[in-house]
């Protein structure tokens, strides 16, 4: 449970965690609710996650600070599968993602959430926010007769079909409730604005045109003061079989949203998170919290924020936030029946517009870039389509896009040495300087499938005109795959073919390990590979063809002069290579 989180706490320690904790589980009532009427349940099964996941994310999750809880992430997807399965498989997808986030977790696999791309979680998140926005308009403006879809645009069509419908009173009790919020938010944010709206629009609702907006109560039925019975819901193969991609869903969206709140926390409060732990945390509490009726959780950026700010020092605000929540569920559940649904939206509003990164959505799309395209993509498959779609098509688009910008940074570039800069270089080779025999080739960037094609392009072709020594550049390759393995495995084998012989000089340690595994270094020969360049050149010239050299009027190399001149043609068989030339590796 990480004890070590608890080292010198005290009094003083634990009164900060009670303010902080209250506070947190006073914003966290009317968050709860609203999320979980957005989800399509029942408001308390909002507020029973607030309490189970809250305690168990806090008691075993890997960060100091995290609340967790019913967040807005989860909001089109809770929907979609509740809509489409049922209450009852929902509360079994939300168990099995437990016990996906429980086996990440210990598997170690919490960093390889980071490799998911911005584009993608951006447009997602961006995604979501829209569709939490625009489902809360039809509350807003008191819409009677209206159907929830799992469709972004047959939500439209129907807000534009009952538009007609609109109470006057739905809209200026969300309007105090917005407003509340708003001049919160802007001149005292350590106040529970979506709390006080809450309280201030329901007050005025009952007090001015009871009876006249509809309510919880009238929408729900009466909220319990007691958390519900444990029920273990029937679990079944055809079910596990049925559920495990919403499942799947659940669990990578839960765990991206806890492991971002808790790099959020660990910014905010100097402290490091352990993303495996926080991930068996995250699971844990998922598995628990449908037992007793309550919807996936995960941790909650806002609430753990808020957390941080009102001067939490353990886990243990986040357990005292779930305690004050159902104290508060015990006292007052009878009168949040009495809470209009119009002063619900603007809370979940709030929430989306906050949560959109507009900025960085803005940003990204004025860069223009493949990033761009990735990024508007999974954006509008969010919104149209599903969320599923979305990040199974943005994440291919993303490596496709990353394997085409890796594939551009591999260059291979013929050179030769320069004699005034005592390196070489591409601008030294042309067709009138150019060693016949010889092919020095800078090979740089990674050498993989997608890049394959730029290596084999390069390389010398069969013919009588091509060099029968070829030698590879490789310090700038740090890694090479088995198609890149293969490319240079049909190099060697057509300059055996030809009489030729391949030379490599500076290989890095992963492609020099890949080709001991393949036995391609053993092919080659370990004699052919060399430290530095220079080493590597002076080999190429000792098992150069004397008679070619004979009359050559290229001079690539400052020994060409001495093995192309007629009057030392007499003393080629006594040719002794010179000094190594000062090549840089």
């Amino acid at each position: 449970m990480g004890w070590g989180r608890f080292q010198g706490y005290g009094m003083s320690s634990l009164r900060k965690d009670l303010v902080s904790g209250t506070i947190v589980g006073v914003i966290a009532i009317p968050l709860g609710m609203a999320f979980a009427i957005a989800s399509g349940v029942k408001p308390e099964y909002g507020i029973y996650t607030t309490i189970v996941a809250g305690i168990l994310i806090s008691l075993f999750g890997g960060s100091r600070f995290q609340i967790g809880g019913p967040t807005g992430a989860f909001i089109p997807i809770l929907f979609a599968i509740g809509a489409q399965y049922g209450y009852e498989n929902l509360l079994i997808a939300g168990m099995m993602a437990g016990i996906m986030l429980v086996l990440m977790g210990a598997l170690r696999l919490g960093v390889l959430i980071q490799f998911i791309p911005k584009p993608v979680t951006i447009g997602f998140t961006a995604g979501i926010a829209v569709i939490i926005f625009t489902g809360q308009i039809a509350s807003f403006l008191g819409l009677k007769g209206i159907q929830r879809h799992e469709k972004f645009v047959d939500n439209m069509r129907e807000i534009g079909i009952h538009i007609s419908t609109m109470n006057p009173y739905s809209i200026l009790t969300a309007a105090v409730c917005l407003a509340i919020v708003l001049l919160a938010l802007r001149f005292a944010p350590r106040v529970p604005g979506s709390l006080i709206g809450l309280i201030a629009a329901s007050i005025i609702a009952a007090l001015f045109f009871s009876g006249k907006v509809a309510t919880i109560g009238s929408a729900y039925g009466d909220i319990p003061s007691t958390l519900p019975s444990f029920h273990f819901p029937v679990i079944t193969w055809e079910r596990i079989r049925l559920l495990i991609r919403p499942a799947f869903l659940i669990a990578m969206l839960g765990a991206i949203e806890s492991l971002l709140s808790a790099v959020v926390a660990d910014g905010m409060s100097g402290s490091r998170h352990d993303s495996n732990r926080e991930l068996i945390g995250q699971g844990i509490a998922n598995i628990a919290a449908p037992l007793l009726g309550g919807i996936p959780a995960t941790g909650a950026i806002a609430r753990t924020a808020a957390n941080i700010k009102s001067g939490a020092v353990s886990p243990l605000s986040g357990v005292i936030h779930s305690v004050v929540v159902f104290l508060i569920l015990l006292l007052f559940a009878p009168y949040a029946s009495s809470i209009p649904l119009a002063a619900m939206s603007p809370i979940l509003m709030v929430v989306a517009w906050n949560m959109s990164e507009r900025r960085a959505f803005l940003h990204l799309l004025k860069t223009r870039t493949g990033d761009s395209l990735v990024l508007l993509i999974t954006f509008l498959l969010t919104v149209f389509a599903d969320l599923t779609m979305a990040v199974e098509v943005g994440l291919v688009l993303a490596v496709i896009l990353f394997v085409k910008r890796m594939g551009e940074a591999h260059l291979v570039s013929k050179v030769l040495p320069d004699p005034e800069s005592v390196k070489v270089g591409p601008h030294m080779v042309s067709k009138e300087h150019d060693c016949p025999q010889i092919g020095i080739y800078n090979v740089e960037g990674p050498l993989f499938f997608g890049a394959a094609y730029r290596f084999e392009n390069t390389m010398p072709g069969a013919g009588p005109d091509q060099p029968r020594v070829v030698l590879l550049r490789m310090g700038k390759v740090p890694f090479m795959d088995t198609t890149g393995e293969s490319n240079l495995a049909g190099l060697v084998k057509h300059l055996e073919s030809s009489g030729g012989k391949l030379l490599i000089s500076s290989l890095q340690p992963q492609p020099l390990e890949l080709l001991r595994k393949t036995g391609l270094y053993e092919r080659i020969g370990a004699a052919r590979f060399y430290d530095h360049t220079g080493e590597a050149i002076n080999e190429a010239l000792r098992t150069v063809s004397r008679e070619q050299c004979i009359g050559c009027r290229h001079s690539a190399f400052r020994e060409c002069a001495a093995l192309s001149g007629y009057e030392e043609a007499q003393n080629l068989l006594g040719f002794k290579a010179r000094s190594k030339p000062e090549i840089a590796r």
